[in-house]
């Protein structure tokens, strides 16, 4: 074994002090490989942890460093036929690319060179019983040969390569039976040449490499594309910012261009138009409007202002924003997106797992059952050694488990990229499965069903002049109706000289006297009553005043997709942690009869529970700390992904934006997902009961069994390749939510459904 490579500087170390170390394998071609790979890694002393992706070929190992170095990892599979080295984003697509482009070759030789031959075969068909001479019929088959062998030793690189790799480690793979097929019927085809039978095999193993070639194309196709939605995310960052720092000779600040991955949390960097926002971060100064559509998927502008939160990748439109780091290196927004697509995308769920172990015990149960077949027609049937060595052949093609391994992972593929397009983030495999099995779907109500900060619901009708001194004021207080303020008056600067009188306002001078905003005593006003169910704060200006409401609303979209779940015959439950005047009027207004308001986390759980004696799968939506339980508790969970992390970390996928579109997406995309797993699993089964059988009987010729073989591979990609959305219905209600506004918005007819901030 070659000296270990030095991937100590590509080596990271995580909150509990372990090493981590990702790698990208080249030779992997089927599932099996997949079990080969992790075994041979947690065998070697000191790694704790090795989970391989087989979307993007990436190996994630978590070890001790001071038992076994990093190259030490890399030796290790090179020994068993694998080559890794660093995960890099760029090499790794770079590889990608001239995997890809070798397959595409490798596809065009073999159709053009199948459908030759399939010509003189047709030619050799049609003769057969007439008055076609022998000599013809030699000549048409050396002419197969000649087309044949060049273009199957070419064509045939992806699977001789692998399948070699494998014999040499003393393990077999799914292109051990094709390479052995494909060899056994050139071979037998040239000896029938040679001895002028009538019958040869050369478009069997052509159009066998043909098809598995063309599967393997739309394979390789439908991963690319979905792996590329990480890959996208990770370049939405850039490469520079211009950071602000100190400048000792001017005494003043200028500014410097630096890389982003040197960017840390209370850094302020310059954002100017036109440019992406190179880290998460609070707009410190300036106003404009900022393209979101790649993180939230609101596709038109949202007006930022001081106070605000822009997230990296986010397009800054019109106006210069200076911005303070919030989070940065590899803890944006951003990151956790592209992190939970790669994790999404390399769990396995129960199908996955199943899938996986048939297919690795399937390789050699293939060969048995070839070997067995072909000694059972030559010593107790009475075949030839020529009919015997045909029949085998038939059924080593035939019983190739290629369709199996395909079977799940496929699906699997597309939901994941469905999900990213529809704005979810899966955290575990097994949650794609329970998502599609749920009944009952249960909505915590602050911050899920309502958006988690309460909003100025009576702007409109405030005087701009008393609105903007509203907001100017509350930038220099720190009260969560203040915030709600400087939310609704963006762009606005803090009037200076503002002092705050801890709960009851703020006052600054402004004009001729002073300006006000908080209560109504201290803003010297009269309250009017109404509107129980809003918090008041008062905004005067010598003897003008205004009262502003400010309460929480519902998620823009919240009454179409509860109305759209139920029409799908879900159950539908809200449990809260809020008062019960709180909850009815949203409970009212989404019709939802089954709520309960005034819960503590373990009431939640026991309702919860008693659901799950019902054996009901219950699917709890929910974003607060107190929320976490529930989640765990129940069959299937969701949360915003502006939720606490707690919360996240319990929940099976995390949805992005304002809106309750994603839940329904998650329902519909999990719902078709599990039903394609089954068809797959089904067609891949069936095949094997009606091939397998008909192959040993001998009725199934070399020819038949390679189209056989290779079209159940292809139908079960292009059964998978169904997976593109999540339905007519909830794909029109996301494209209505990514038509939004990012910017708060009141559907008619909530009038009714606002609901008092709870503590």
């Amino acid at each position: 074994m070659s000296a270990s490579p030095d991937y100590s500087h590509f080596v990271k170390t995580d909150a509990e002090g372990r090493s981590r170390i990702d790698l990208a394998i080249d030779g992997i071609t089927c599932a099996a490989c997949l079990g080969d790979i992790e075994t041979a890694m947690k065998r070697l002393p000191g790694v704790m942890n090795a989970r391989l992706n087989l979307t993007s070929h990436r190996l994630a190992v978590t070890f001790e460093a001071d038992r076994i170095a990093a190259g030490g990892l890399a030796n290790a599979l090179e020994a068993i036929g694998y080559r890794a080295y660093p995960y890099e984003q760029r090499q790794v697509e770079a590889d990608e690319a001239a995997r890809f482009s070798l397959l595409l070759k490798c596809l065009g030789v073999a159709v053009f060179a199948a459908m030759n031959i399939m010509l003189l075969s047709i030619s050799i068909w049609s003769g057969e019983g007439a008055s076609m001479p022998p000599e013809t019929r030699d000549f048409f088959h050396f002419l197969s040969a000649l087309i044949a062998l060049p273009a199957a030793a070419y064509a045939g690189q992806p699977f001789y390569g692998s399948a070699w790799t494998a014999l040499r480690q003393g393990r077999l793979n799914m292109d051990v039976p094709i390479t052995i097929g494909v060899i056994l019927a050139l071979g037998l085809s040239v000896y029938e040449t040679w001895t002028h039978a009538p019958h040869a095999y050369f478009d069997s193993a052509i159009m066998l490499l043909a098809f598995l070639l063309a599967g393997r194309v739309m394979d390789q196709a439908m991963r690319r594309k979905t792996r590329a939605a990480a890959g996208n995310l990770a370049a939405l960052k850039g490469e520079n910012a211009l950071r602000f720092t100190p400048d000792a000779a001017e005494g003043e600040e200028s500014l410097v261009l630096t890389p982003v991955a040197a960017l840390a949390e209370g850094d302020r960097v310059l954002v100017r138009a036109g440019e992406r926002a190179p880290a998460d971060g609070v707009v410190e100064s300036g106003a404009s409007a900022v393209d979101e559509s790649a993180i939230t998927g609101e596709t038109l502008g949202k007006p930022v202002g001081v106070g605000d939160n822009i997230y990296a990748g986010s397009v800054n439109g019109d106006g210069a924003l200076t911005v303070r780091v919030t989070a940065a290196g590899h803890s944006a927004l951003i990151d956790e997106a592209a992190r939970l697509i790669d994790a999404a995308s390399a769990a396995r769920s129960g199908y996955v797992l199943l899938a996986d172990r048939v297919s690795q015990l399937y390789a050699p149960v293939v060969h048995l059952a070839a070997l067995a077949t072909g000694l059972t027609w030559y010593f107790l049937l009475g075949a030839s050694a020529h009919d015997a060595l045909v029949i085998a052949i038939s059924v080593l093609i035939i019983t190739c488990p290629c369709a199996l391994a395909l079977a799940v992972p496929a699906v699997q593929a597309m939901a994941s990229g469905a999900f990213f397009r529809s704005g979810l983030f899966l955290n575990d495999a097994a949650g794609l499965e329970k998502l599609g099995e749920v009944d009952h779907v249960i909505f915590d109500k602050t911050g899920t069903l309502t958006l988690p900060e309460p909003r100025v619901v009576n702007s409109a009708e405030i005087a701009p002049d008393l609105l903007e001194l509203a907001g100017r004021l509350a930038h220099s207080s720190s009260h969560p109706l203040a915030i709600a303020l400087a939310r609704a008056a963006r762009g606005s600067a803090p009037l200076p000289d503002a002092r705050e009188t801890p709960g009851l306002g703020v006052a600054a001078p402004y004009g001729d006297g002073d300006a006000l905003l908080g209560s109504a005593s201290f803003c010297d006003v009269e309250s009017p009553g109404g509107d129980a169910d809003a918090s008041a704060i008062f905004v005067r200006m010598g003897e003008r005043w205004a009262r502003l409401l400010i309460r929480q609303t519902l998620r823009p979209d919240a009454v179409r997709v509860v109305s759209l779940l139920r029409d799908k015959g879900l159950r539908i439950g809200i449990l809260s942690g809020d008062r019960a005047e709180a909850v009815a009027p949203v409970a009212r207004e989404l019709n939802v009869e089954e709520w309960r308001g005034g819960l503590k986390p373990a009431e939640k759980i026991a309702v919860i529970d008693e659901l799950n004696a019902k054996r009901a799968k219950v699917l709890m939506v929910g974003d607060g700390l107190n929320d976490a339980p529930a989640l765990a508790a129940a069959y299937a969970s969701l949360s915003p992904i502006d939720a606490v992390h707690l919360t996240q970390t319990q929940a099976d996928a995390v949805f992005l934006g304002e809106k309750l579109a994603p839940v329904a997406a998650a329902l519909s995309v999990a719902r078709r997902a599990r039903a394609l797993m089954r068809q797959n699993l089904a067609l891949a089964i069936g095949y094997n009961a009606i091939a397998v059988p008909v192959a040993m009987a001998g009725h199934a010729s070399p020819l038949f069994a390679a189209l056989a073989m290779s079209g159940s591979s292809i139908l079960v990609t292009l059964n998978a390749l169904r997976l593109r959305g999540p339905g007519k219905g909830v794909t029109l209600l996301l494209r209505d939510a990514k038509g939004a506004s990012g910017g708060p918005q009141r559907p008619a007819g909530l009038r009714g459904s606002a609901v008092a901030p709870s503590a």
